[in-house]
């Protein structure tokens, strides 16, 4: 597990990957409940929408500085985003954004955007990744 959380905390890809992974399975699970095709051009309409809202979220996340691995400030951040944007992106889209799909959206966005942060995230992995101070200084 240390492995893991060591991998994850100095990987911004692997973070991301992840949470592109759990969107795509986010958008598959609610396709799944409602019985609506699980085609792969399917699940990715679903998601695009908030694939395209974590993008911005990430974007955001690297040009402030933050560590996309940790679940405060970044982790919030990510799915401050991914939701707001995602649910507004959905409905330019011409979908529907009804309460009930925005509190599942909520919940579940959540879970899948802040738990990995909060199970992987590692400060001591963290504390390593970080140039020391002489490094920074060019020295």
């Amino acid at each position: 597990m240390q492995n893991l959380r060591g991998a994850y905390t100095r990987s911004p890809l692997f973070q991301f990957l992840l949470d592109v992974v759990l969107v795509l399975v986010f958008a598959a699970s609610g396709r799944a409940s409602h019985e609506s095709g699980l085609g792969v051009l399917d699940v990715l309409g679903t998601a695009a929408p908030f694939l395209a809202a974590l993008l911005i979220g990430w974007l955001i996340v690297k040009l402030t500085g933050r560590r996309g691995s940790a679940a405060w400030p970044a982790g919030v951040l990510l799915y401050a985003v991914t939701l707001t944007s995602g649910l507004a992106l959905r409905i330019l889209f011409g979908a529907t954004a009804a309460l009930p799909f925005v509190l599942v959206t909520a919940g579940v966005l959540a879970v899948f955007l802040l738990l990995p942060r909060l199970l992987l995230h590692s400060r001591k992995a963290a504390a390593e990744a970080e140039p020391s101070e002489s490094e920074a200084a060019g020295a």
